[in-house]
Order: structure tokens, then C-alpha cells, then sequence
């Protein structure tokens, strides 16, 4: 898990992020993981939250990542939505 501080994500990517979970969609997901490592998985998206005032997507077997850690999820770059 990273100790940065955490940074709020486009609130159309969050959007997107949510629809997905409602469905409870597989998605491929490309994240930085704790190490700060490219990594893609393919996962069923089971929900999103908020902890702490960090929000999360949560994959089975209760993993979760971090949503300002995301890069892309299904092919939409976060770097393309703005708030």
C-alpha cells in the first residue's frame, strides 16, 4: 500500500468506476502497485468506498487498490478525465 498522500480522482472517471460496480463487471484494471510497479489484472470490480478519506475499488478476496493508483481501467486512461 503507498504512504502518499492521497489525491481525489476525476469525479467522471469515479463515475464510470461506479457503474462498473453496480454491474459487477470484469474489468482489466493497470494500477501502480505499493512498490510503485505497472501491474494489470483482470477482476470483477465488487465495489468502491471510502476509508479514511482514501477511496478504494474493492476485487475479490477483499483486495483493493487504491483509486488514485489506478492508470487505466478497461482501456479509459485516468489521465484523460478532469474533474
Amino acid at each position: 500500500m503507498t504512504t502518499l498522500p492521497y489525491q481525489p480522482i476525476s469525479c467522471d472517471f469515479h463515475s464510470e468506476l461506479e457503474l462498473l460496480a453496480l454491474r459487477r463487471t470484469t474489468i482489466e484494471i493497470r494500477y501502480r502497485n505499493g512498490e510503485g510497479v505497472e501491474t494489470i489484472e483482470h477482476a470483477p470490480l465488487l465495489d468502491l468506498y471510502t476509508r479514511n478519506g482514501e477511496e478504494f475499488l474493492l476485487l475479490p478476496n477483499n483486495r483493493e487498490i487504491r483509486l488514485d493508483q489506478l492508470i487505466s481501467v478497461n482501456g479509459l486512461e485516468l489521465a484523460n478525465y478532469a474533474c
